[in-house]
């Protein structure tokens, strides 16, 4: 997808449609799908770098094994805005998300990611390691 990569580890054929298991690598300053929201509650644990998440109305973000929780039908999205590749593991619960992607493919085919800059009325903040946010549980 561009500056965007995603490989599924576990799909609905293997779990069932109980879950589903990805991981996704952001290269430098890459913005992500965009806001957006669908039923499935959807899991990150960021690998490496530090991810910047919208969840709800609040941007924030996330370093090196940060937590982060959009529960489903809330709005939702994720960038990189470093100067260096992140990637999270995002496990998606129920499964079956992974039939979508290749329309998603063609979309960021049609909408290439960019540069996310920084969004006038989107201040970001930073998860504290040892605190909470969002009511989203982050690792010491």
């Amino acid at each position: 997808m561009g500056r965007i990569n995603a490989v599924f580890k576990a799909d609905g054929a293997e779990t069932a449609n109980r879950y589903s298991i990805s991981e996704w690598w952001l290269e430098p300053h890459t913005t992500g799908p965009g806001t957006h929201t669908h039923p499935e509650d959807d899991v990150f644990y960021v690998l490496d770098g530090t991810m910047t998440f919208l969840v709800g109305d609040h941007w924030f973000d996330a370093p090196k094994g940060s937590f982060v929780l959009a529960p489903g039908g809330t709005p939702h999205d994720f960038q990189n805005r470093t100067g260096a590749p992140t990637g999270a593991l995002n496990i998606s619960v129920p499964g079956g998300f992974e039939p979508h992607m290749p329309g998603i493919v063609d979309w960021f085919l049609e909408h290439p990611p960019g540069d996310p800059g920084a969004p006038v009325d989107a201040p970001v903040s930073r998860v504290r390691r040892t605190g909470r946010t969002l009511g989203k549980r982050v690792p010491r």
